[in-house]
Parts: C-alpha cells; sequence; structure tokens
C-alpha cells in the first residue's frame, strides 16, 4: 500500500484512529448520567435539564496546562498519572468558587501519535476525573510533525461546572477574625518545574534516577509524584461548615493566590512555624541557594489548598476533612490591614 501524502508529512491518521479506540474504555468510565453521546462526535453533549434542579445556577469554568513538568513525563516514559496534574489544575481552580465540577475536554499535541502513548495519557486523565466527579466528554489529540518531536507532547484542557448563585464563595464573605485553615499538598503539583529544573537538573547535575535519601526515592518519582485532586473533598467541606472562600494554591505560590480572595481592608497572616514544608521544598532552596522569597513566591511550600472560614466552623471542618483522609491545620487567621487585601507568612 503507497503511504499518503499526509502520512508522508509525518501525520498517521490511521495511528489517531487507534489512539482513541484505546481510551475508549477509560473516558467510559467518566460517565456520568447527563452525558449524552458517546467519543467521536465534533462536540461532546450535557445534558442541561440537570441544572432545572437549581434555583439560580452559574455556570463556572477554567482552563489549563501543566506546564513543563510534561517534561519530566516524557524523561521517564511514564505517561498515565500527568492527567491528574492536568484534572487538579482545572477542576480544583473551578471548585474553590463553590461550584460542582460537571465536565471537561482535553487537548493533547504531540510531535508523533503514539497510540499507547496517548491512551495512557488519557486514562490518567479519566482516573482523575473519576476522582473529581465530572465527566470527560471529549478532546483533540493533534499530531504536529516539525514542530514538537517525535516524543515530545503538551497537554491541557478545560472544565464547566455549576454552583447556585448565592452560594459562591469568595471575598465578598470574608470577615475579620476568620480562620485560615491549609489542605497539604501530595508535593510540587503541577507549578515551579521550570524553577526545579532548572535548579537540580540543569545546575546540580542530578539525574531524575538518582536515589534522594530526604525523599525516600528516586527524584524522578518524587517530580512525577500527581497533583492531589482536592474537588470532591472541598464540596464535602462546604457542605458541612460555612466555607466563606477558598484558594487552589497554584503557580505564584501561597500568600500570591490566597490574597486573591481577601477583601480590601484586610490581610490573611500565616504562621509559617504551623508546618513544616516537605523535604522537596527544602532541597531546592538549599541545593539552589534560592531565597526564601523567591521559593515561597513560586512554589505550594506542601499547602496544596486553604479554606477561610468562621472560627466556630474550624472543628467541623477539619472533621470533614479528616474523614477523608486530607491532612489539615489551621494555618493562621484574617486581621485588619489597611490597603488591598493581602496575605503574608511571619
Amino acid at each position: 500500500m503507497n503511504q499518503s501524502a499526509y502520512a508522508a508529512a509525518g501525520v498517521d491518521i490511521e495511528a489517531g484512529d487507534r489512539a482513541v479506540e484505546l481510551m475508549k474504555a477509560s473516558v467510559a468510565k467518566t460517565r456520568r448520567p447527563e452525558v449524552l453521546g458517546g467519543l467521536g462526535g465534533f462536540a461532546g453533549f450535557f445534558d442541561a435539564a440537570a441544572l432545572k434542579g437549581y434555583r439560580h445556577p452559574v455556570l463556572a469554568s477554567s482552563t489549563d496546562g501543566v506546564g513543563t513538568k510534561v517534561a519530566i513525563a516524557q524523561a521517564m516514559d511514564k505517561h498515565d498519572t500527568i492527567g491528574f496534574d492536568l484534572i487538579g489544575m482545572l477542576v480544583d481552580d473551578l471548585v474553590v468558587s463553590g461550584a460542582e465540577p460537571l465536565f471537561v475536554t482535553d487537548y493533547i499535541a504531540t510531535g508523533k501519535v503514539v497510540p499507547e502513548r496517548i491512551a495512557a495519557i488519557v486514562s490518567g486523565i479519566a482516573d482523575a476525573c473519576v476522582a473529581a466527579g465530572c465527566s470527560l466528554v471529549g478532546g483533540e489529540t493533534a499530531e504536529h510533525p516539525g514542530l514538537l518531536g517525535p516524543d515530545e507532547y503538551d497537554i491541557a484542557g478545560a472544565t464547566t461546572g455549576v454552583v447556585e448563585k448565592d452560594m459562591i464563595l469568595g471575598a465578598h464573605l470574608v470577615e475579620v477574625g476568620d480562620a485560615v485553615i491549609a489542605m497539604k499538598a501530595s508535593g510540587l503539583h503541577s507549578n515551579g518545574y521550570s524553577l526545579v529544573r532548572h535548579v537540580l537538573l540543569n545546575e546540580a547535575g542530578w539525574s531524575l534516577d538518582r536515589h534522594v535519601d530526604e525523599l525516600g526515592r528516586t527524584l524522578g518519582e518524587e517530580l512525577l509524584e500527581p497533583t492531589k485532586v482536592y474537588a470532591l473533598d472541598v464540596l464535602d467541606l462546604i457542605s458541612k461548615a460555612k466555607v466563606h472562600a477558598m484558594s487552589h494554591i497554584t503557580g505564584g505560590g501561597l500568600a500570591n493566590n490566597l490574597a486573591r480572595v481577601i477583601p480590601d481592608g484586610m490581610a490573611a497572616v500565616l504562621d509559617r512555624s504551623s508546618w513544616t514544608p516537605p523535604a522537596i521544598f527544602q532541597l531546592v532552596q538549599q541545593v539552589g541557594g534560592v531565597s526564601q522569597a523567591d521559593i515561597d513566591a513560586t512554589l505550594n511550600m506542601g499547602v496544596g489548598m486553604v479554606a477561610i472560614l468562621p472560627q466556630d466552623q474550624v472543628p467541623a471542618a477539619m472533621a470533614a476533612l479528616q474523614a477523608r483522609d486530607v491532612w489539615s491545620w489551621q494555618l493562621g487567621v484574617i486581621e485588619a490591614a489597611e490597603g488591598p487585601g493581602s496575605a503574608r507568612l511571619v
């Protein structure tokens, strides 16, 4: 059989079709009852009649990628966990508003479609969707020969959720005296990898298969640790305690992300002694000679999610999180302050 002109140019349509076949089982397990149709159409369908049960439904949307963490997955040739990083970045940005994530679409760009690799990526995305309670309703795999190398890829996605208008969380609810509750991160999550790779791989010359005693495993295993998906934990927390606002701690670090939900005239004062950042954060700082200010402004420092709520709601909140095996602690308090809303570590 003669090779098609498109295949000769580097785009293998048959490989793309095989990748779709391999991912169908993974996608099917994410299916919520509101999803209509199957994989392979031009659009994904979600039955909006499900929203009739809301008094005043408001749709929420978020889009994101996973940054340069994909370089670690590619170097280790392990592709079935990076999907947790994508879904964590998507649904946990959404859920801090109080919204329930409903569905996700993804986008994978690669230099060459290797069906088994694409299927592994999608299997991770699907597993993370199950963990978040949302459906993967569709996506796109694009082959970009000449733009990306044969083993290179990048992934991104978007999610849509819903929340009652009068249940939207945010800075408008925050009050002086509120407690700030931290939830433990699973690791670096999916932010700051340009700094981490520069410090440990480029400058220090460490290999991904290097066993690091402080970590108790190889550097690659630590760097590829999947992002914790908090969506169902947060929705359960909101149902059991009166939460005012929440912040997903991603790029920009703890204080910068928390400041986004602090109203003018207030400050979140955070007690640095209330927790010890895991070893990976200390390693990056020590090996790279990174200042405290720089590392605080780049990495999550072991805090993945933060809730702000009245002090009398702390016991109920921490009990709810403990029941879901989410380690939490009181990180700080909201105080009156001059100027724009802010957060600071003391």
